[in-house]
């Protein structure tokens, strides 16, 4: 479980529906923190806040915190951009979790990722949960339940970091976990190469993920043939919390192999927690802020 969870905060109700999620998350009487980010824009060589001024802002935070009725403390950030000023935040009082909602527009129910949550995903140093639209407003978060932890698997580091995760959460919140292996059709299977023909060597794949996931104690798993976003996405659907793990791949690599978390994150039917490298590797390995970055903090 997480005992410093920074939560972003902008008086919308995607960031009620972060307070929610992160209610279910943090460890009773632990540190929890709503946050609003001024983003900085220069103007004639000089910066100024784009949104809210400070004291309306910190009046908005205590209006959340009441309206959410959460034990929270209140701290608004300045930073270039949302995505930066939450990870700096994150890191300069060092949470485990930070914890936003999703894009307010679209289909409800669904996490829908707009440009400040994507910049949060990228190179979190921590781990960072996404509650979907309008997730304050379900009837499991009205009753503070967590009765399946889903978990993305396929036998790396990461993966095995967000299944020990999962049985933790499940443990305190007396829940069971569901894990899902996807065999991935690589995309040079689908070439027409003479005489080469793929399906065995993937029935073969396929066979290796069901052994691995019955190997699995105490998880009901499975394993599909599929592409993996969209298959975790579908999974989703039967679980209240999807856990995945993050290679944390660069820019350059990324565009090679594309990023499944950040995919996925943009079609989760459930609340999803994905579990950075750096927040497996631990403060060692953790992204050290950028000096020339223009960030003050304001506690509220």
């Amino acid at each position: 479980m997480f005992r410093n969870v920074i939560v972003g905060v902008d008086g919308r109700s995607n960031g009620r529906d972060a307070v929610a999620l992160a209610r279910l998350l943090v460890q009773p009487h632990e540190r929890l923190t709503l946050a609003y980010i001024h983003s900085l824009a220069p103007i004639d060589g000089a910066s100024a806040f784009r949104g809210i001024e400070d004291g309306d802002a910190t009046r908005m935070l205590e209006r959340e915190r009441d309206a959410t009725a959460v034990d929270a403390e209140l701290i608004t950030v300045a930073a270039s951009s949302v995505g930066r000023g939450l990870h700096y935040l994150t890191e300069s009082r060092g949470a485990d979790l930070l914890v936003v909602g999703s894009c307010d527009r679209g289909f409800a129910g669904r996490v829908l990722v707009g440009n400040d949550t994507h910049a949060c995903l990228s190179g979190a140093p921590c781990a960072i949960a996404i509650a979907p639209a309008r997730y304050a407003d379900t009837e499991r978060v009205m009753e503070r339940v967590i009765a399946t932890v889903g978990v993305g698997y396929d036998g790396t580091p990461e993966s095995e970091a967000a299944l020990a995760l999962a049985r933790q959460l499940a443990t305190t919140h007396g829940a069971t976990v569901r894990a899902l292996e996807v065999v991935q059709i690589p995309a040079f299977a689908y070439a027409s190469f003479p005489g080469v023909y793929w399906g065995g060597a993937f029935e073969t794949m396929l066979t290796d993920a069901q052994t691995r996931m019955a190997g699995l104690q105490g998880v009901a798993g499975e394993a599909v043939r599929g592409i993996a976003s969209e298959e975790l996405a579908a999974f989703g659907e039967r679980v209240d919390l999807l856990i995945v793990g993050s290679r944390g791949y660069g820019p350059v690599r990324r565009l090679i192999l594309g990023s499944t978390s950040e995919r996925l994150a943009s079609n989760a039917r459930c609340p999803l927690l994905v579990l950075t490298r750096q927040a497996v590797s631990g403060p060692d390995q953790q992204i050290v802020p950028n000096s020339k970055e223009e960030t003050t903090l304001t506690p509220a």
